[in-house]
This record gives C-alpha cells, structure tokens and sequence, in this order.
C-alpha cells in the first residue's frame, strides 16, 4: 500500500518572500511525515509559480526530507535553501519501533569514498564515516544508500535494500502520477468536491485503507480545476453535487476526469482560501483515522 501526495510547483505562489516561502514548504514536508506519506510529489503548474520558479518547490522539499546528519554533504550552499534555518525538523519514526540512533536502525548514508581494497566508506550519521565491504550490485561516490546499524559500540552495520524511514520527493507529472499501478484510491482534493461527512468517511476509508492512495492538492486561489483548465466539479457554487466515480477511462482522458473522486474535506471553512499545508493536515487527518 502506497500513500502518495501531489502537490504543485505553485503552492508558495502567494509567499511575500523567500523565508515564508521556505516556512511553507516546511509545513507540508512535516505533514508528509506525520501522516507517514510515502511520495511527496511536485507536479508542474507551468507559467504560475510566481517568483520563485518551478524548481524551487522541489529542492527545499528534497532538502527537507533529507535526514539533518546528511544535509551539509548531500546539499552544500545553494541559494534555494538560503533560509533552510526556518523548516521544522521533521524527526520521522521508523516503522519498527527502532528509533534512528539505536541499535538495529535503518539509517540513510552517503558514499563518500570508494577504495582499490573492495570497502566504500559511507557518511550514515555516526561519529565516523564506517566502512563497509562493497556490495554485490556496487555503488558509487555520492550515492545514497540505506544502511542497517546492528552495533554501535563497537560499529556493526550492512549495506540492505530497504527504504529508510520518512517520504522520497520526486518531480511528475500528474498522467503519470494518476496511472501508476499502486496509485490506489485516486483523490482529488477541491472546496468544489463532495463535502466529507462522518458517514462518508467509513467508505473512503475503507477503501484507501488496502489499496493505498494518491491524494492531489492544488495552490492557493488557484485550485486544481484551475490547475488543470477543468469545470469544478460540484458547479461553481461548491455545493454537494459531486463528479461521478470513473475509473474505467483510458489513458488520454483529462487528469481532471480520471480522478475517482473530487473531496471537500474543509466544507464549512471560514477562510475564503485555506492553504496547501492546511489542506494537507485536514484531508490526511481524515483520511488517516480508523474505527
């Protein structure tokens, strides 16, 4: 079961200035991880990112989900990250139980040295660099690896084919997004979608809960209708009508269209816009609760 979350290029468009922006995106990487999201996604919205351009969404994310240890080496100075001092720490918990400094952790490491003797040393957080005997499929200077720590006094760890705990940010499109084979329940998140009930939670949730989900957001005051040149679904007034369930369309049908359901998880908000980062902590708080 995989949980992804879509968000735009655009979401700090409104931001009056880098620091806001930065403290922004901070807010959506803590709700990726609180809610245990698994692909954090940053999809295009050509033309109105505002002044900060379409990669910079991406880069403080990725610097965000980046383990604290790993940021000065994976990241060194960019002028992206120049207020990287405002993001929350997000202090992801591993899905064993094991936290990342004890024993038996799974940790996130950086190559930093390839030897002529078959041993790589690699950056995983610890005191030292460790070094390890190379690994069958091999691995390159620079690479990022997950490392299994089973000592720390003295250091024991191995090279293994696991995700570390926390979220990947990648860089997609939303097609692609919308037709990946573990895309599960497909939500599209709209103050003009179907307003969320108590009763209606049970179905959705029961749902999204063995299949998995891909949850898509939109800017403020430019929403994902907007985003994507659609009619609302619910009608200009965002009233209860809601856009039928359509899950047997091919490929080349619009994004707007292949979504199964357009949700309205704020239906009685006081703001006339609710942000990205609020829209994340209210849909996946909804979405994450269970009988």
């Amino acid at each position: 079961m995989t949980v992804s979350v879509l968000v735009p290029s655009s979401l700090t468009r409104e931001a009056e200035d880098k620091r806001e922006a930065t403290r922004k995106l901070g807010y959506v990487a803590r709700a990726a991880a609180v809610f245990r999201v698994d692909r954090l996604v940053v999809f295009p919205d050509s033309g109105a990112e505002g002044r900060w351009g379409d990669g910079f969404v991406e880069t403080v994310l990725r610097y965000a989900a980046t383990p604290p240890y790993l940021r000065k080496e994976a990241w060194g100075k960019r002028d992206e990250l120049e207020y990287a001092g405002v993001l929350p720490p997000l202090r992801v918990a591993s899905r064993t139980g094991s936290g990342s400094d004890d024993s038996g952790s799974l940790r996130q490491g950086i190559v930093t040295e390839v030897g002529s003797d078959g041993r790589v040393r690699v950056n995983c957080g610890l005191q030292h660099p460790i070094s390890l005997p190379m690994p069958d499929e091999g691995v390159a200077e620079g690479e990022r690896v997950s490392i299994r720590v089973s000592s720390r006094r003295p250091v024991r760890a191995k090279f293994v084919d696991e995700s570390p705990p926390g979220f990947v940010v990648e860089a997609s499109d939303l097609s692609t997004e919308l037709s990946r084979d573990d895309a599960g329940v497909r939500l599209a998140t709209s103050r003009h979608g179907e307003q969320l009930s108590v009763d209606r939670l049970g179905d959705i949730v029961a749902d999204t809960g063995p299949r998995g989900m891909t949850v898509a957001f939109g800017a403020p005051e430019r929403g994902l209708p907007e985003i994507l040149g659609v009619a609302p679904p619910g009608g200009d007034e965002g009233g209860e009508e809601t856009e039928r369930e359509r899950t047997d369309l091919p490929a080349d049908e619009p994004d707007g269209s292949r979504f199964d359901l357009w949700l309205n998880a704020v239906p009685n908000q006081g703001s006339e816009v609710v942000r990205t980062e609020e829209a994340m902590f209210a849909v996946l708080t909804c979405l994450s609760l269970t009988e």
